[in-house]
């Protein structure tokens, strides 16, 4: 496309200037390739011949098929892209100046009950609290090697599960984590958020637990799989030798490490800096984070609660601090929110939480 080398200037100014994630700079890009591939399209040759009326125009032929969120997002990234292009010199005007954001609905975030979430750490704790010969039951025929797979993948997702409920923290900064961002003397892990933002967030009890259980008895397998793998690919020259076996997920539904299939699709690289990471997919990369969220699904799934992901644990998190007499800017810190009205919205699910309370519990309700 002919706009392609504007629209790469313009996320590496994002990169270097906004400190943004990678997943916010691939929507901007995404958003940008959409909007301007369609006047490439029509055959404008200047980002100087769009006019407002062109955008206007191209946001109602994209409204009928996007929700009002993504139209929303995709006008912002427009909007940032022509204040840049002008700003810079790249247009002579800025046609995007006057085009309205369309608005959206306010709506409570999805969390699940104490006693909700409560039974989902339960579940997912299964895997944690076996001792190390306490084994998983093999089916016949099922190698040993497999089944230590299968429940080391079981402490890993019954860790992560724990500490995104006990900190609140976004999936982006789980997988980000690193094994010298905890502090397990003053039970903290060390985030980096958005805009490269770091805060230190605690945890509890049953969060180091499981933490503990995975980085000393999960995650050694899981690496010594994959060393094992590598050395096999290395000696036979094949991309198949003495692979970590897919199905290493499969089986019954008597234990979480049963359920957590998603795992195989990890990244197959191992770069040097995943060697740290906390988390690990089983071919022994840094996990990603739609492996995080089929994760959070599939325990939800197995523990009978509301289908949710990992962002409504985030909102759980921080609803039931705010009703347990939490300060709402140490949520907020906690948070990694930059403005205080992002966290007030957890005051109005605590507000119609204890509505629902009410009606059930209140003789003249």
């Amino acid at each position: 496309m002919r706009f392609d080398g504007q629209i790469d200037a313009f996320v590496a100014y994002l990169k270097a200037n906004r400190g943004l994630s990678v997943n916010t700079l691939r929507a901007y890009h995404t958003d940008l390739e959409s909007c301007l591939g369609l006047f490439d399209q029509r055959g404008v040759t200047d980002l100087n011949e769009i006019t407002l009326d062109d955008l206007r125009g191209w946001m109602a032929s994209e409204s009928p098929s996007h929700a009002r969120s993504s139209m929303a997002r995709k006008t912002v990234s427009v909007r940032a892209f022509f204040a840049w292009a002008h700003l810079h010199g790249v247009t002579r005007t800025d046609p995007a100046s006057a085009l309205m954001t369309p608005s959206i609905p306010e709506t409570l975030p999805v969390v699940l009950t104490e006693s909700q979430a409560g039974h989902l750490m339960d579940v997912v704790d299964d895997d944690v609290w076996r001792t190390p010969t306490d084994r998983v039951p093999t089916d016949r025929g099922d190698d040993p090697r497999r089944t230590r797979l299968r429940r080391a993948a079981g402490q890993r997702d019954a860790a992560m599960l724990e500490l995104l409920y006990a900190t609140g923290i976004r999936v982006a900064e789980l997988v980000s984590l690193d094994l010298t961002d905890i502090d397990w003397t003053s039970r903290t892990i060390r985030v980096t958020g958005k805009g490269n933002k770091q805060r230190v967030v605690p945890f509890g009890v049953p969060a180091m637990r499981a933490l503990r259980t995975w980085i000393e008895q999960g995650r050694p397998i899981i690496v010594d799989a994959a060393d094992h793998m590598r050395a096999g690919r290395m000696q036979t020259g094949s991309m198949h030798a003495d692979r970590v076996p897919d199905d290493v997920h499969t089986g019954g539904r008597a234990n979480m490490a049963s359920v957590h299939t998603a795992s195989v699709h990890m990244d197959p690289a191992h770069p040097s800096e995943d060697s740290q990471a906390v988390f690990l997919g089983n071919r022994g990369g840094r996990i990603n984070q739609r492996v995080v969220r089929e994760t959070v699904h599939r325990a939800a799934d197995e523990a009978g609660v509301p289908d949710i992901g990992p962002h409504a644990l985030r909102h759980s998190a921080a609803t039931h601090m705010l009703d347990g007499g939490a300060d709402l800017r140490e949520v907020q810190e906690m948070l990694g929110h930059s403005s205080l009205r992002t966290t007030q919205r957890y005051t109005h699910v605590s507000i119609e939480q204890l509505k629902d309370r009410y009606a059930q519990a209140f003789p003249r309700a």
